[in-house]
């Protein structure tokens, strides 16, 4: 099961927007898009991306909120395409996505709200910098057993590969 998000961030030329798929099994961030529009293809690359880290993914849930780029015809017909399941939370249920929220929670702290951004270039590749060096290959999570996301997926698959 995955979920995903879209949040916002002011720099000196306009904002810049994620969204980001999480993985629930392993909370590691498996695909998320950045751009200066919040259109529905924001979504979908971010889709695209996290199907394109993992692979096969039919039947997989993702789970979302109610927005309009993932109630979009082509996020949609990206759902299908991948063949993966669409699912949103109710109205003005929060806790539905409080894991994404969470997230988002801790790249603010830790990286949006450290200083001003004067371009969104800037603004993007320190996003970047943080998910990939420092949430997943660094960030010891209680959840995991006090390991990283990748250290939690590296073990998991040796495990599960040796069981089999």
């Amino acid at each position: 099961m995955w979920i995903g998000d879209i949040t916002e961030h002011w720099t000196g030329e306009g904002k810049l927007y994620r969204c980001a798929f999480k993985d629930v099994y392993s909370n590691r961030i498996v695909g998320y898009s950045i751009d200066s529009r919040m259109k529905s293809r924001l979504a979908v690359t971010a889709l695209n991306n996290a199907v394109a880290r993992r692979g096969d993914v039919a039947g997989c849930v993702v789970h979302t909120d109610r927005g309009s780029q993932f109630r979009s015809r082509k996020f949609v017909g990206a759902l299908n395409r991948h063949h993966m399941l669409g699912s949103m939370g109710r109205v003005g249920a929060c806790g539905d996505n409080a894991a994404m929220e969470s997230f988002f929670s801790l790249l603010q702290k830790n990286v949006l709200n450290r200083r001003t951004w004067a371009t969104r270039d800037e603004l993007r590749i320190a996003i970047v910098t943080w998910i990939e060096r420092t949430y997943h290959r660094r960030r010891r999570q209680d959840g995991l057993g006090r390991l990283t996301p990748i250290e939690y997926e590296t073990i998991m698959t040796t495990t599960a590969t040796q069981a089999a």
